[in-house]
């Protein structure tokens, strides 16, 4: 059975839960990775993150102003149009739509921004992963990277799945370090012990990638924790601000851009050495 979502429309539409029923061993695995964080409940916006985990919609930016976007601190309201669970949030800039809906075979989610033409965005499935320190992410072999080293808009370019020293596709165990990439694909595997995630965006005509931010407890200074965040993006940088040719999603003449993120989860894999 695909992934079951759960979503608290009031606070940004954030997902709570992508569950995974039965599996290999007969029990359930909930992939989304929770942390404490008193202040999401109040944020408003154009406060800084906070970040709570779970899965948040990150638009029209990550990094930058506002920080993570617009429409996590925004609440959002329930559709009923179609199939499924349906929610919509107004921006400043543009309205967006989704739709969850959640079938034998995988999860479904289908999006639709409406904006003036000419409109730039990025958008980040934020979702941040409950991963051991023997989980890995599976990314095809020599994909293009861009490697942040650090939370500022500078990059590295590389292939997956290794780029300055950083063996990318190992997510642990927590070794201090904190790193974000930027991997030129439309798909991406996350594997850990007899259970697997897959995720896939299509948007034709625009730009799609998935972000990788591994947290190996090394942020922030003061009080680190470890995080993973695996994320589906439109568009191909971090900061909507640095977006070149290309790097952003863009609104056309017809005033929408539409597109599709879908969840998969398979049974045991085994890493290869």
């Amino acid at each position: 059975m695909g992934p079951r979502v759960v979503t608290d429309l009031a606070r940004g539409g954030r997902w709570t839960s992508l569950y995974v029923p039965g599996g290999v061993d007969g029990g359930g695995r909930e992939w989304l990775w929770h942390r404490d964080e008193p202040r999401r409940a109040g944020v408003l916006p154009g406060d800084a993150f906070a970040d709570a985990g779970g899965l948040e919609e990150c638009v029209p930016t990550v990094r930058g102003t506002p920080d993570h976007g617009d429409a996590w601190s925004l609440g959002w309201r329930a559709t009923g149009a179609g199939e499924g669970e349906g929610g919509s949030v107004d921006c400043p800039d543009f309205r967006l739509e989704r739709q969850i809906r959640t079938a034998p075979e995988a999860t479904v989610v289908d999006y639709r921004l409406t904006a003036a033409p000419g409109y730039r965005f990025l958008w980040a499935a934020h979702a941040l992963l409950e991963v051991s320190a023997d989980g890995w992410a599976g990314m095809p072999e020599g994909a293009a990277v861009r490697l942040y080293p650090d939370g500022g808009s500078r990059w590295t370019p590389g292939t997956w799945p290794r780029v300055d020293g950083a063996q990318l596709d190992r997510l642990g165990p927590d070794d201090g370090t904190a790193v974000g990439a930027v991997i030129d694909t439309p798909e991406v595997s996350v594997h850990d012990g007899p259970d697997s995630l897959h995720l896939t965006v299509e948007a034709p005509g625009q730009p799609v990638s998935v972000a990788l931010w591994r947290n190996l407890r090394g942020f922030p200074e003061d009080e680190p924790y470890r995080s993973i965040g695996v994320e589906p993006m439109l568009g191909r940088v971090f900061d909507l601000a640095t977006a070149g040719e290309g790097d952003a999603a863009c609104v056309p003449a017809s005033g929408e851009v539409r597109w599709r993120l879908t969840i998969t989860a398979t049974g045991r894999r085994t890493r290869a050495t």
